[in-house]
């Protein structure tokens, strides 16, 4: 079963996270995983709060998905993000 990723992230630091951006893909490749969403234009339709930066993530199963985020290969991209952005993570199965 597929599993999903979805990240909304408030970038702080933009030229910082531009080295997270690079660094991301290769990362994903190693647990099959790749970019549905990454970026694009978010516009609220219910709610009170806007959207900042949303990323989807699609992997074959959840195991891959947190094996990714665990990952030694993801680690350095991680820790850009994390000192370059307040994010918000969860991984949801598909169907």
């Amino acid at each position: 079963m597929p599993a999903y990723i979805i990240v909304e992230v408030n970038v702080t630091d933009p030229a910082t996270y531009e080295d997270y951006k690079k660094l991301t893909p290769g990362s994903l490749e190693p647990f099959d995983g790749k970019f549905i969403v990454r970026g694009g234009a978010a516009e609220l339709l219910e709610g009170e709060q806007e959207p900042n930066r949303m990323v989807v993530l699609e992997f074959p199963t959840m195991e891959k998905a947190k094996a990714w985020w665990s990952s030694e290969e993801y680690a350095p991209a991680k820790a850009i993000r994390q000192s370059a952005s307040t994010t918000r993570m969860i991984a949801v199965e598909g169907v």
